[in-house]
């Protein structure tokens, strides 16, 4: 009877969390695969079969393969530049590096608490040609006529966008490891010094390991946030010139809410999604690795 009303208790906390997640995320999902397969009418309400050719038809689309390019770089950014700048602000707080870490910390995580659609017009004004970081160079390089020109390049359009990235996001990590130092026990670290470590040895040898949990989840964290990146870059760019900014997540609001080609959109959210959880199988494998070896 005991185990009886155990499950029934189970059932009754588990249940509204469990509707809500398969009405919300499970039910889209799995409506947007069976529609990726299919050519919908908008006006008819009528989805045909087609199999895979809205799939065949982004393979070989080059704006597809180049938004891509644009999100892998993106992902690059934001696990081998966020994650590591803010976990070494977070390590300078924690060490009491700086005077005023309070003041710090707050200046760095600032960015995170305003709205991305603002920061995205934000930037974009800053790096018009009449914007301000333009005067700033035409004054201090004495040049009147500077224009900033790396947005109109094919190679470099991405790298403004790179930098906001890294302003706006950092103090995220920043207070994620700064948490988590704050839990290691002092206890550990000082023993430690005692025995005649050093603070490399104690950096490397006890606070990394300690964190390596935190690593593989900030970088989950990146992976999935970077594939899904819209608005920063539709309010700065709208993925122009040329699609030279365009990525995934522009790429299918084109097709899906300015073309309103429903399956094709569906196909590209369904990439996404595959990358996504490939990128998270490769990092949560890359961690037991670590830890095998480490055993």
């Amino acid at each position: 009877m005991k185990k009886v009303n155990r499950i029934l208790t189970y059932i009754l906390f588990v249940s509204p969390a469990l509707a809500v997640y398969l009405a919300i995320i499970a039910f889209p999902i799995i409506s947007s695969v069976g529609l990726s397969f299919t050519e919908y009418n908008i006006y008819k309400n009528l989805a045909d079969w087609i199999g895979f050719a809205n799939y065949i038809k982004i393979f070989r689309d080059p704006v597809f393969w180049f938004s891509m390019k644009n999100n892998f770089f993106i992902i690059f950014v934001s696990v081998f530049g966020q994650i590591p700048l803010g976990f070494v602000l977070a390590y300078v707080i924690y060490r009491k590096l700086v005077k005023r870490s309070a003041f710090f910390q707050t200046m760095v995580f600032l960015p995170t608490v305003i709205s991305t659609i603002i920061v995205g017009i934000l930037w974009s004004k800053m790096t018009s040609p009449i914007g301000v970081i333009p005067k700033i160079i035409q004054i201090i390089t004495g040049n009147p006529n500077y224009a900033i020109t790396i947005t109109l390049s094919k190679n470099l359009a991405m790298i403004p966008i790179a930098f906001v990235l890294l302003w706006l996001y950092t103090g995220y990590y920043l207070i994620i490891f700064l948490a988590n130092l704050q839990n290691i026990d002092p206890n550990i670290i000082e023993a430690a010094h005692i025995d005649g470590a050093t603070n490399n040895q104690v950096f490397t040898r006890i606070i990394i390991p300690q964190l390596y949990g935190v690593l593989v989840l900030t970088s989950i964290l990146a992976i999935s946030g970077s594939l899904r990146s819209f608005d920063l870059i539709f309010a700065m760019t709208g993925g122009g010139p040329a699609y030279y900014t365009n990525v995934l997540a522009i790429y299918m609001y084109n097709y899906a809410f300015i073309n309103y080609n429903y399956g094709v959109g569906s196909a590209i959210s369904t990439v996404m999604v595959v990358i996504s959880i490939v990128l998270v199988v490769m990092v949560r494998f890359i961690r037991r690795r670590i830890d095998t070896m480490e055993a």
